[in-house]
Parts: structure tokens; sequence; C-alpha cells
């Protein structure tokens, strides 16, 4: 059978459905499209013979290829969701050949990626890559994976290859807070390893996301009339001011890197009566996440003495935790059976520290150790996201050598 071609027959199949997530709606799953997906998804995985498969109304997705040997079982999990940025949810891919010149992703629309402003293209001279049409994004967040994930069941169906219990979960809303990992229920998923496939380009590997947590604070003022306003309004739009005004205009997702945690100021809404703030809060370190979050409720604190009349409430909530911080002497064997795979494909790991999240920093709150490895595409959420072919099927070559590995554990 020829896997480079049913990988990418998979990943177009995937993308014909269109998945954005909704971060307006609240349901579990944000979007019908989602559930179809996983419909889609659960059929393939009956025709392979799986076992133990549950679709749930949340559009999470669980099962299990029985093992053929007494060896450690593996997992994988991916995301059913593509990011909404204002782009079409439509998705219509294709492939191109980079040569070095600008490609015409969309003659109707004058849409071309030219490597004058994406000079990652020139890693790839002469290779053939996907693309959408430049409308929308290409999906490859996380498409890509799941595509990557059911071609390897295919291989270890068809191919009869020795190997433990294969644990599989897709699952939705991972863009919009990683809603879906925070709901699966690890009864369903329970390797002895796991890994996430996300994430960037060829080699990339990732066992270090942050700690993120969310700020909601909201301020009652006083409304007046400004005739008669002296000593009686009370403006919650200038409190709201002098509460974003506390934080470091240097430690803000722009002027940050690498390592380095920021709190960030990402909403803000106000009236004559009332106001809010929405915040980010980001650090890899544990410690310094705590200080941050501590410092935002002291802010508070302070601001409610400051305008005595004002109420000003804070709702501080954490949205997913290190990776890293989840790894024990008993899981990381994981990690090192990621690093072996890579070694075996002649893949040198881009290893450091993601400055967001990956499903697995949700499941890191349930105890389970999932570090991430790449799919191999370039500039996700964006109408000029493209992934090249042998990138993408470098990513099914890990994903083979990591069952080949474990099965010798």
């Amino acid at each position: 059978m020829n896997y480079k071609q049913l990988q990418i027959d998979n990943f177009f199949n995937y993308l014909a459905i269109p998945s954005q997530s909704n971060a307006k709606v609240q349901n579990l799953p944000s979007s019908k499209g989602q559930y179809d997906l996983a419909l889609l998804l659960k059929k393939e995985l009956e025709n392979l013979g799986l076992s133990d498969i549950l679709l749930q109304d949340n559009a999470i997705l669980t099962a299990k290829l029985k093992g053929n040997s007494n060896k450690k079982s593996v997992g994988f999990c991916a995301h059913l969701d593509t990011v909404d940025v204002g782009l079409s949810d439509v998705i219509k891919p294709q492939i191109l050949k980079f040569t070095g010149e600008a490609l015409c992703l969309n003659k109707e629309k004058n849409i071309t990626c030219d490597p004058k402003d994406h000079p990652e293209l020139l890693k790839y001279m002469n290779e053939e890559i996907i693309f959408s049409d430049g409308t929308s994004v290409l999906g490859a967040d996380n498409k890509a994976a799941i595509s990557t994930i059911m071609t390897l069941l295919h291989y270890l169906v068809h191919e009869k290859c020795e190997h433990g219990d294969i644990y599989v979960s897709f699952v939705p809303d991972e863009e919009i807070g990683l809603r879906g990992s925070k709901m699966l229920d690890l009864k369903h998923f329970k390797p002895d390893f796991a890994f996430t496939i996300d994430c960037c380009e060829l080699g990339e590997l990732v066992f270090e996301t942050f700690n993120a947590g969310s700020a909601f604070i909201e301020i009652q003022g006083v409304s007046a009339h400004p005739m008669s306003a002296k000593g009686v309004l009370l403006n919650p739009t200038l409190i709201g001011i002098d509460i974003a005004n506390c934080f470091d205009r240097l430690q803000t997702p722009e002027n940050t890197e690498n390592d380095e945690g920021y709190i960030w100021v990402q909403e803000f809404h106000s009236d004559q009566i009332k106001a809010s703030l929405y915040l980010n809060i980001r650090d890899h370190n544990k410690q310094k996440y705590e200080e941050k979050k501590q410092y935002i409720k002291e802010v508070v604190e302070f601001m409610q003495k400051r305008y005595k009349r004002s109420v000003i409430s804070l709702k501080i909530e954490d949205v997913y935790s290190n990776l890293k911080d989840s790894m024990n002497d008993h899981n990381k064997i994981g990690l090192e059976i990621l690093h072996q795979a890579f070694d075996e494909c002649n893949i040198k790991p881009k290893t450091f520290p993601m400055r967001g999240g990956t499903d697995g920093s949700a499941l890191a709150l349930k105890g389970l150790f999932a570090p991430n490895f790449f799919t191999g595409a370039h500039n996700f959420h964006s109408a000029f996201e493209f992934l090249p072919l042998k990138s993408f099927y470098q990513s099914f070559e890990v994903a083979k050598s990591i069952i080949k590995i474990a099965s010798t554990k």
C-alpha cells in the first residue's frame, strides 16, 4: 500500500469537513463540523477493526487497536478543530511545487505566497507543498495529525506489525482553551506512553509548555450627569485604565520571548456604569506563574481600597499547566522513546519551551505526560499556512518508529 498517498488522501478528506471552533459558543463541541468529522473517523476506526470505540455527544472520540503482543501500550491524541481567524471555514487544498518564485494560491483573488514575505519557504526548494487557496487556513493544525494517526492505524493493521495496545483520542475545541482534552476521560484513554501531534515544522519536539491562566476583572462605577457629577461620578473606564497600567509594559507578548512569561490585557470593555478586563497569564515557571496570579489579586485589592465606592470583582482560572511538570521517573520513558524515534528517522530534534500549549498541557493536569512532535507545517493560523509533503510523511515515519521502539520496552 502507498502510505504516502494514503496520508495525503486522508488529509484532503478531513479538510473537506469544515470544523472551525467557535469561542462564542459554550457547548462542547462548539461547532457541528467537529462532530461530523468525529463521526467520519468513527466509521473508519470501525472498518479497521478497532475496539472500545466511543463517540460521545461532546465529539470526544476514543478507540483502541488491540495489541498482538504483550508490549507496552501507546496513545496518540489530536484535535478535531481548526482555528477561526476570520477566514473562510471552507478549505480548498492544493499541491504546488516551489521552485524559488512566488506561488499563486488564488488567481481570481490575486493571492500569492512570496518567499520574500515568507522566507521559510526557501528550505523547501523544488519540493511539493500543500497550501490552501489563500482564503482560509490550511488546517494542518491539526488535521495533518489526524491523517498521520489514521495512516498509522492502517499501516499497523495491514502490515501486521508487532505492537501492544494502541489508544487513540480525537478531541474538540483545542483552539479555544483545550476544552476537549480537559474533558477527556482517561478511563477510555490509558496508554503507558502518550503523545500528541501538533505544532510546527520538521523536527520540532515539545515537552515544555506554558502554565496558563485567565483573569476576569469587573468594575462597577457610579454614573451621574456632568452638571452634578462632582463627588458623585465614579468613572469605571478610568479605574480600568489604572488597573491596566499596573502591569509591566515590558512583560507583554510583544516584548517577551523564549521562556519569558507575561500578563496580557487582552480585552477591555467599558461604558459609564461598568468596565471589564480580560487578562491572559503565562509563564513556564510554576512559581513565577503563581506570583503573577498573586500580583493581579494585589492590584485588585489595592484599587478596591483606592476607589472605595466602586465594586471590583476578580475571577482567576487555571487554563492548562506546563507539560513538563507532569513528567516523572516513570513516564519520562515516553520522551526517551520520542528522542529514539527521531534518531531512527535521522531527524534532528528542535526542542524549545513552547510559548503556548498543546492538548498534552491539559492532560498534564490529569497526570498524563504526553510530549508533542511535529506535523511538518508552517505558518499556523494564517492563510499562508503550508505543509511540505516530505515533512508530512516524516511525521508518519516518527509515529511508526515510536511503535517499533515501544514494542521493545
